[in-house]
């Protein structure tokens, strides 16, 4: 068996394209070389930022020889038949062919035998097209203006069973070296197979394999803080950013200015991460420290000094800048800002920041009153929550928005409350972001994430395909996730309402946009459960009765009729549900005027009919409590539970067409009660399975 490896040597890959771009190499390949009948055992990509690697061992050397047979006319059938046979079989005349007796006449059969190629030959066609196929998200074009690849290509390394692949790509042509460490070993050097590929390039200060980096990295940053008595403070985003950036990992130790670690730890960790890529300490007390973490890319005679002072030097002047915009921005009140908005557009057709404050206040107050949150302060904090979108320091940062705000708030002696309710009103801005607990955080966030959402649904920016340039669905998850973390027994249908009364744009006549938007929430709310386990089609069966807009009662809904499904009981009693819909339906297909109505009790004629019509009884007297709270709603399904024996008797001893009409009427009203009965509660009709 054969082994298969490809290097690709370019100029620097971006970070985040270099994994992704590994893990398409390899399914490109992999799905090429199985079209082409050539298996293997296993498969492994490699990345660095001046190198795209993959390994396929395992290979046959050959593909297997094929054997085609192509059953044509019957022996003696017409020339012209004949010949087209030919034509398709690619034969010249019937003496390449067979006769065969089939049990049904003798037919010619032509076949085929067709020799595989070697491996190796394949891979001449099959690697170009997969390189050319490599879906990068932005690519560049040069030499002869036809080859494509994300950062300009030096060389191919491909060998398989040790032998050079001499494929072209480009103005390239493959051969058997590659080179080390664009610094400290850029001496070209020949490779025998993956394991000399591996081992030599190590020896040339490169490490090919992203996750070995990836852990150098972070081992070798958390000694050296321990050494200083300080933590790592861990980032897996920034590992894996800094694991793109270079070949051959150095960590090193810089400091921060002392002058510096009064501005705020938000500033500083922004500045070394988002700006600089450094890793920030902390020391034992959890405090930040003033020192970082640099990881340079190249081995320097004198420890790595210079590099040290180089970076020190760019983080104290981006830092000057940040503590220059702090004090400056603290001598003025953050209500001061307020009118500053007027002069920001929020959107063209939904007006200013001022105008969207002023939404969100309103909106924040009538949130506040719902869920028990201080009204006052609920809208003294949407009033002041972008206001800090005008500071000098949210220009220079401008992930810092909110966070900063809160800053200022305290500065400016605002209570606790709406200081917070500033800083969270943005979350949460993704699944590991966390949500806000405050009631007058939560208030705050709600209106602003609501306000959004009714505005562009009215203005009919909706969500299209994988499109969401507003950010529409991490809105709506958001919304949800604040609801159902923090146990909010809310009704959002009245709140779009409220809020869409409060933009000055109207949406089309005939759109009920609030409705639109309780649709929206059920997808959203469907794609958020499905990763804690529950069946999207439980969502749709219990959102299908009624329209039900609060969130958490609609999960405890599905959450208890999920247990019900999944009972045997429940899994009995669908099977009987729609056993019952389709012999109503069948009934009603055949004769549409089927006067279908109450159960007559004179016409109950067997004891099974009779236990079921009782059962029926009961459950109507369950039923009040049933569309209420989700109590009431898991008693009902219990109450259903109880129906399942009787209904079971009912299929198994009672014939439904009854000879007598009148008799056969009542049977089939019974068993559309039993369907009415479980759909009073959830359309069983969209369980799957």
């Amino acid at each position: 068996m054969g082994e298969l490896l490809l290097e690709l040597h370019s100029e620097e890959i971006p970070a985040r394209m270099q994994q992704r771009a590994a893990e398409d190499l390899q399914r490109l390949v992999g799905e090429g070389l199985k079209q082409a009948g050539l298996g293997f055992t296993e498969a492994r990509a490699y990345c660095t930022p001046r190198r795209l690697a993959l390994v396929v061992k395992g290979l046959p050397r050959a593909q297997a020889d094929l054997r085609d047979e192509k059953k044509g006319p019957r022996v003696g059938a017409p020339e012209a038949a004949v010949q087209g046979f030919l034509r398709s079989a690619g034969l010249d005349s019937l003496e390449q062919c067979e006769k065969r007796d089939t049990g049904k006449g003798e037919f010619w059969f032509a076949v085929i035998e067709k020799q595989g190629r070697p491996t190796a030959e394949v891979l001449l066609d099959l690697l170009p097209a997969a390189l050319a196929a490599l879906p990068w998200p932005k690519s560049m074009r040069w030499a002869d203006h036809t080859m494509r690849w994300v950062r300009p290509l030096h060389s191919i390394l491909c060998l398989f069973e040790g032998q050079v692949v001499p494929l072209d790509f480009g103005h390239l042509k493959a051969g058997d070296s590659t080179c080390g460490h664009r610094f400290m070993a850029p001496k070209r050097f020949a490779v025998r197979d993956a394991n000399d590929w591996l081992r030599s390039l190590r020896g040339a200060y490169v490490e090919p394999d992203f996750a070995v980096r990836r852990e150098m990295i972070l081992k070798d940053a958390a000694f050296a803080a321990g050494n200083e008595g300080l933590a790592l403070i861990e980032d897996a985003g920034l590992a894996d950013e800094v694991a793109g950036l270079v070949e051959q990992p150095v960590v090193l130790l810089g400091a921060i200015p002392l002058a510096f670690m009064d501005v705020p730890r938000e500033v500083l960790t922004t500045a070394m991460r988002t700006h600089q890529k450094y890793f920030a300490l902390n020391d034992p007390a959890g405090n930040l420290a003033p020192r970082f973490v640099i990881v340079a890319n190249t081995l320097t005679n004198d420890g790595g000094r210079q590099v040290v002072a180089g970076n020190e030097r760019v983080l104290a002047a981006r830092l000057s800048d940040a503590k220059f915009f702090w004090d400056q921005d603290r001598k003025q009140r953050l209500d001061s800002r307020l009118p500053g908005l007027k002069d920001i557009v929020f959107h063209a057709k939904l007006g200013t920041l001022a105008e969207k404050v002023t939404r969100i206040e309103r909106l924040a107050f009538e949130i506040a009153g719902l869920i028990g949150a201080d009204t006052k302060q609920a809208r003294r904090g949407a009033e002041l929550a972008k206001a800090d979108l005008l500071t000098g320091l949210v220009g220079e940062f401008p992930e810092l928005q909110g966070i900063m705000g809160r800053y200022y708030a305290q500065h400016d002696g605002e209570p606790a409350a709406v200081a917070e309710a500033i800083a969270q009103h943005y979350s949460p801005q993704g699944p590991a972001d966390r949500c806000p607990s405050d009631p007058v955080a939560i208030s705050v966030a709600l209106a602003d994430k609501i306000d959004i959402l009714t505005g562009f649904f009215a203005i009919d920016e909706k969500p299209t395909g994988s499109k969401d340039p507003f950010a529409l669905r991490r809105a709506a998850l958001g919304v949800i996730r604040i609801i159902l973390e923090n146990k909010l027994a809310l009704a959002l249908k009245p709140l779009f309402v409220s809020a869409l009364s409060l933009h000055s744009v109207q949406a089309e006549p005939g759109r009920d946009v609030a409705d639109e938007l309780l649709r929206f929430f059920v997808d959203r709310l469907k794609v958020f459960l499905r990763e804690k386990g529950v069946r999207h089609d439980v969502i749709s069966a219990v959102f299908a009765k009624g329209g039900d807009d609060d969130l958490l009662r609609v999960v405890a809904k599905a959450e208890a009729l999920g247990a019900f499904l999944a009972s045997q009981d429940g899994g009995n009693l669908l099977t009987a549900y729609r056993r019952a819909n389709n012999i109503v339906r069948a009934e009603l297909k055949k004769t549409p005027d089927l006067p279908l109505g109450e159960v007559a009790e004179g016409f109950l004629d067997q004891i099974e009919e009779k236990a079921v019509a009782a059962i029926l009884a009961e459950i109507g007297r369950a039923e009040q409590n049933a569309a209420g709270d989700a109590a009431g709603f898991a008693k009902y399904l219990a109450a259903l539970a109880l129906m399942r024996q009787p209904v079971d008797m009912f299929f198994e001893r009672v014939t439904v067409n009854a000879e007598d009409a009148a008799l056969r009427r009542n049977r089939l009203s019974l068993l559309a009660a039993v369907a009415g009965s479980m759909d009073r509660v959830a359309d069983f009709s969209q369980i799957e399975g």
